[in-house]
């Protein structure tokens, strides 16, 4: 049979991700997991309902709701399972994470998590203060050339009570994602509101290295040197002053930053961090440069590892960036800010189906695979510009609208992968009325033999 649906052109990699990660999933979840995350993956609402209407979906819808409130799997091992994918397939990778937190809006106080937050952005057209649920989120930072993206990890919400704080939740994370990168050369990427003693810290004590922007007048010391003398010795040399660093020499290099080639000027020098306890940290001072040459806002920024040059350590810090653009492409492309649960735990688990389902179509425009280079002809006006995992979506949601995808999982084998076309019967189809008659069929046959209501469907339906 010829491939007239297009599935050939799928990448391999694409199967080989998902069988990967439902390695994690308990047998019996692993073909509900695959409906639900390739219908979130296609479908810009964040909905249940729409993400069961995006596929041809094998059980009724009550069926995936029931699996998100009582299904036996872990939505965390789902998060420690994508970060193992991004180690086992991105091998070169230098091991940037990159931690930060996001607001949605909610009107209803009774959403879980749902509260009074300040929101530290000045924009004119933002209040100070907003109703919403504050999640604290942990990417990892994947770069392919002169690209890079934030892949989501895990994402914690905070609880409208209080009882703990974002640094407490920070610490959560970090001690929950360590022991996947036990053996790795791993540097947290944080902006200055994270650059707390507290968290840095502890960041350090489970062997990751700090890269952060802090305030201006941070009381900085030179390293003291050893007299010889007799006596405590010094634990801080010469405060760094204002007409200190005003001396100091500077330095002008043209670096990748923020998607574009620009020049930057910095100083830089080792000294102790007071906040820190004495600690050493590599300090740079950068401002960049307009496109008249002149030299905008100054930023002060600092590494705990001192043996990183400072232009490696600005460029690293500028991809703390990629965490902004996720949120904004999860939150209005992939329906984050419509997702709505009545609980604080089927909340996490659909946040992170919706995560993945953003996840792997970054991964592929990512990894360039041959097969992904026909993505051009869908969006002529783009034949110029890297390939988007918006691209990759629309082009996924052309060829995966009508396909029974849980045909495609081979439970015995315990992969996800194409079927033998020259077996299968896949009928080109007018997609519009096969939908109709499918939805109809089911919800028909599931009213009049079952009788069941939402909170009473049996596990056999999963």
């Amino acid at each position: 049979m010829n491939d007239t649906m297009g599935y050939r052109h799928i990448p391999h990699i694409f199967f080989i991700f998902i069988t990967f990660l439902v390695a994690t999933l308990p047998i019996r979840s692993v073909p509900t997991f695959i409906e639900l995350m390739i219908g979130a993956m296609l479908t810009q609402a964040g909905f249940v309902t729409q993400a069961w209407l995006a596929i041809s979906m094998h059980r009724h819808w009550t069926s995936y709701y029931k699996w998100l409130q009582k299904g036996k799997w872990s939505w965390v091992a789902l998060g420690l399972q994508m970060a193992k994918l991004l180690i086992k397939f991105f091998p070169n990778q230098q091991g940037f994470l990159v931690m930060d937190d996001t607001i949605i809006f909610r009107s209803s106080k009774k959403a879980p998590g749902s509260k009074i937050n300040h929101q530290h952005g000045t924009k004119a057209n933002r209040p100070q203060y907003v109703r919403g649920q504050n999640w604290l989120s942990m990417a990892a930072v994947i770069s392919h050339g002169l690209s890079a993206a934030a892949i989501p990890l895990l994402s914690a919400m905070m609880t409208a009570d209080g009882n703990t704080s974002k640094l407490d939740m920070a610490k959560i994370l970090i001690r929950t994602i360590f022991p996947v990168f036990d053996d790795k050369y791993v540097c947290l990427l944080l902006d200055s509101w994270f650059m707390r003693k507290k968290l840095i810290l502890y960041a350090l004590s489970k062997g990751f290295h700090v890269i952060g922007q802090v305030r201006k007048d941070t009381a900085l010391y030179d390293i003291p040197e050893r007299t010889g003398k007799k006596g405590r010795p010094r634990k801080y040399g010469d405060k760094y002053t204002p007409a200190r660093i005003a001396y100091l020499s500077q330095k002008r290099e043209r670096l990748f930053v923020y998607g574009k080639w620009q020049w930057v000027r910095y100083k830089s020098v080792v000294a102790k961090a007071r906040f820190l306890n004495g600690g050493q940290v590599r300090v740079v001072w950068v401002c960049l440069e307009d496109n008249k040459g002149d030299p905008l806002n100054e930023r002060l920024i600092l590494a705990t590892d001192i043996f990183v040059s400072p232009c490696k350590i600005i460029t690293a810090y500028a991809r703390r960036w990629t965490i902004e653009t996720m949120f904004s492409q999860i939150k209005n492309n992939w329906g984050w800010k419509e997702a709505w649960q009545q609980t604080s735990l089927v909340l996490h688990r659909w946040t992170q189906v919706l995560s993945i389902g953003y996840a792997i179509p970054q991964l592929l425009a990512l990894k360039g695979e041959k097969q992904i280079a026909m993505l051009p002809g869908l969006t002529p006006w783009r034949v110029k510009r890297r390939i988007t995992a918006g691209q990759v979506r629309l082009w996924l949601q052309r060829i995966l609208c009508h396909v029974k995808v849980r045909d495609w999982w081979n439970p015995k084998c315990r992969k996800f992968e194409l079927p033998n076309l020259a077996n299968a019967q896949y009928p080109i189809m007018n997609l519009r009325k096969n939908r109709h008659h499918y939805v109809k069929e089911q919800f028909l046959t599931h009213e009049n033999t079952k009788k069941i209501k939402y909170n009473n469907v049996s596990d056999s339906n999963l």
